[in-house]
């Protein structure tokens, strides 16, 4: 579905990621970590169209995604719920709902339908439609975040650090909302600080050093290697317990 291959890119004369390449199938919950400044965040920036790579290729179902502006990008399927919960804060829940499907044409009434779906899905954004979504909690926000990117109709959803700054319960309930979306069949790209965590959920995961891709594996795989384990989970091997 999704292709990235010898990604580069720079921030002026700063490069940021030097040599990445992944591929996203159809269906899948695909992670990648790795440290901070390990470019994660960048190489979203890139898919999404907001960032352009200085070389490489990213294509979707085989079409290339270079060069496309961040709505042409949204139209041909993908999505993002980026870092820090992004929202905007002086519209109001539902009006934040409605900006999401800015790209749509097949009509109000079935994009209130839609809206629909997403307070069944987060019910506390129903009781606070009419709020300033500024007026949220970080979780709420979050939610709003993950309901706004799907109001397009998304087939491929990036996922930028959705535990950031979330109580525990709260970073348990978006990774529930994430395997309910993949089992609804919407694909997952997750970049993730909670390693652990973002390993259990996921098909497959890559591992970013310096820029790069060093390593590519199923979550449990990857969590069993004592490299990873040493210096992203703080642990030694014998003493890390894999969920199901």
């Amino acid at each position: 579905m999704l292709v990235v291959k010898g990604l580069q890119i720079h921030y002026g004369q700063v490069e940021a990621v030097s040599d990445v390449s992944f591929t996203v199938n159809q269906g899948e919950i695909v992670v990648i970590v790795g440290s901070n400044g390990a470019g994660k965040s960048t190489i979203l920036k890139a898919v999404s169209g907001l960032l352009q790579p200085t070389r490489g290729t990213i294509t979707l179902d085989g079409e290339p995604l270079n060069g496309l502006d961040p709505t042409a990008i949204v139209r041909r399927g993908i999505s993002q719920v980026a870092e820090g919960h992004r929202i905007f804060p002086r519209q109001t829940v539902f009006e934040n709902m409605l900006l999401g499907a800015y790209t749509r044409k097949d009509g109000r009434s079935a994009i209130l339908q839609d809206v629909e779906a997403q307070f069944d899905r987060f019910p506390v954004l129903r009781r606070k439609r009419n709020h300033p979504a500024g007026t949220l909690s970080g979780g709420e926000q979050q939610m709003l975040a993950i309901a706004q990117a799907l109001m397009s109709r998304p087939r491929l959803v990036l996922f930028d650090e959705p535990s950031l700054g979330l109580a525990p319960l709260l970073v348990e309930e978006m990774f529930r909302v994430i395997r309910e979306l993949n089992q609804q069949g919407v694909t997952i790209l997750l970049v993730e600080q909670m390693v652990q965590a973002a390993l259990q959920v996921c098909t497959r995961g890559y591992l970013l050093e310096n820029g790069r891709t060093v390593k590519e594996g199923t979550g449990q795989a990857l969590l069993a290697d004592p490299r990873l384990q040493e210096i992203y989970l703080g642990r030694a091997p014998e003493t890390l317990s894999v969920g199901t």
